[in-house]
């Protein structure tokens, strides 16, 4: 592409989820509440986690940087949606674009990869809880956490190299309430094709990895857990791992919907409602999940009400 034919692109314009302003009132009301929740669940599972000292384990160090993870992606999603939704002029810079999509990029590959370290952390715990001391030190959590976001960094910066470095002499009109690659390659007049493959390939080998690394460690888990011979410690054992296990479907789930379906099945609107599942009603459900299906959450959130009344 003749880059005299490349116009310079100064700002995108958003169209977001629907152009009626009766439903984007709706949307806007709902969205907002879930965006509290997301702040106000993700937030306190965070503090509590590091409040309090039965909750200075491996799993719940993990766990709080989920939530870390989650609230950061939400929040360079859900407060720009919610201006637009009640703003006719949906307009965001190109840096802006860039950034936003770059800080979802990064914690969203960090949440896919801590979903995995948690499988080998659960791992870890109920096939040799003698050693799981010294096998999950603070420097494996800490080399681990690192790794994670090493990863992520890296993916991020060459989509947002490859993607915002491309030719754009089309619209500026990005069908969608965020900036996502697939909706931002519709309006280059470049040669798209090399940005799918690196996308389909580095995409492709995290969720390969992550979901792999997730079966494995459930496989021995599972084989760990029919050594137990009592009834309760099956049950406490499967119990530990249940919530973790939710989270993985849904997250995963979604993110394989999204972006490893066949071109032939793919639709903005589908894609649309999807990104909204795993912008916002994800961060919003995983405190829930863990703080409803863990007894050590319900009894260290008691102790702190307890604390802050008494």
């Amino acid at each position: 592409m003749d880059e005299r034919n490349c116009s310079s692109i100064t700002q995108f314009v958003l169209l977001g989820i629907t152009d009626n302003s009766f439903i984007e009132v709706v949307l806007f009301i709902v969205f907002l509440l879930i965006y509290l929740l997301i702040l106000l669940t993700n937030i306190g599972m965070i503090v509590l986690i590091r409040m309090e000292p039965q909750l200075h384990t491996p799993m719940y160090f993990f766990l709080s940087h989920l939530s870390f993870s989650d609230l950061c992606y939400s929040t360079a999603v859900g407060p720009k949606m919610l201006v637009d939704l009640m703003d006719k002029h949906k307009s965001i810079s190109f840096v802006g674009c860039a950034l936003q999509f770059f800080v979802t990029c990064i914690f969203v590959d960090a949440e896919c990869m801590l979903l995995a370290v948690m499988a080998f952390d659960r791992y870890k715990a109920i096939s040799n809880p003698l050693m799981y001391a010294v096998e999950m030190s603070n420097r494996v959590c800490y080399c681990l956490l690192a790794g994670v976001y090493l990863i992520g960094m890296i993916d991020t910066v060459i989509h947002t190299i490859m993607t915002f470095g491309l030719c754009f002499c089309r619209s500026n009109e990005i069908n969608h309430f965020f900036c996502d690659i697939p909706p931002i390659l519709l309006l280059s007049c470049s040669d798209t094709q090399v940005n799918e493959l690196v996308t389909f390939i580095i995409f492709g080998l995290i969720e390969l990895s992550t979901i792999s690394g997730v079966l494995v460690s459930y496989c021995y888990i599972m084989s760990s857990v029919l050594k137990i011979h009592s009834t309760e410690g099956r049950f406490k054992a499967f119990s530990t791992c249940a919530s973790h296990l939710t989270a993985v479907v849904i997250f995963q789930g979604t993110l394989l919907f999204m972006y490893f379906r066949p071109a032939s099945a793919y639709s903005l609107d589908q894609d649309k409602m999807a990104s909204v599942f795993y912008t916002l009603v994800i961060p919003m459900l995983n405190p829930l999940i863990y703080s409803l299906r863990n007894k050590d959450v319900k009894e260290a959130l008691q102790k702190l009400k307890n604390k802050i009344f008494f």
